[in-house]
């Protein structure tokens, strides 16, 4: 097949049953299975959707599952497609040698999902980055504030609904 028009290698594996009935012997969907709202298995990583509200347990559950390394957190803006913000979680075990992917999709004006700093500690600067670029609000979170922008900046300059030149 043609990778332009198809990009999924013939050996990828799509939506949470397909996935977790292919996999079912991988640490991560044994530890996650009742958190796993969707699930994509191509080019040999897993990435797997949890539903907001279990962010904090799917992290728990990971950690617990044998993933000891929290590697980063992201979010993506799919403005104007509803849910609008993707936060993208990877996480690695060293002693599975396999690598995670868990995100979860947040829309509203007011994006907010909970802060896995009390699982990942790591995560307060990442989070915080997300905050000031994007606007995602981390309730929980120990000192959600600027990290990048200047305090009294308007706005979050990586959403797709912002002014090319700023707010004037």
């Amino acid at each position: 097949m043609d990778p332009i028009t198809n990009p999924a290698t013939p050996s990828a594996i799509f939506g949470k049953d397909a996935v977790t009935e292919a996999l079912a012997d991988h640490a991560a969907i044994l530890g996650l299975a009742d958190l796993i709202v969707d699930a994509k298995w191509d080019r040999k990583e897993l990435t797997l959707t949890v539903a907001p509200e279990t962010i904090v347990a799917a992290m728990q559950a990971a950690k617990a599952a044998g993933y000891n390394f929290f590697e980063d957190v992201t979010a993506v803006d799919w403005y104007p497609t509803e849910p609008r913000f993707q936060i993208s979680y990877s996480i690695l075990s060293h002693s599975l040698k396999q690598r995670i992917r868990i995100i979860a999709r947040i829309s509203g004006d007011a994006p907010r999902i909970d802060s896995i700093t009390s699982v990942w500690p790591a995560a307060n600067f990442y989070e915080r980055e997300i905050f000031d670029l994007f606007g995602v609000h981390f309730p929980g979170h120990p000192r959600l504030t600027r990290i990048m922008m200047p305090d009294n900046w308007e706005g979050h300059p990586l959403r797709k609904d912002y002014p090319v030149e700023g707010y004037r």
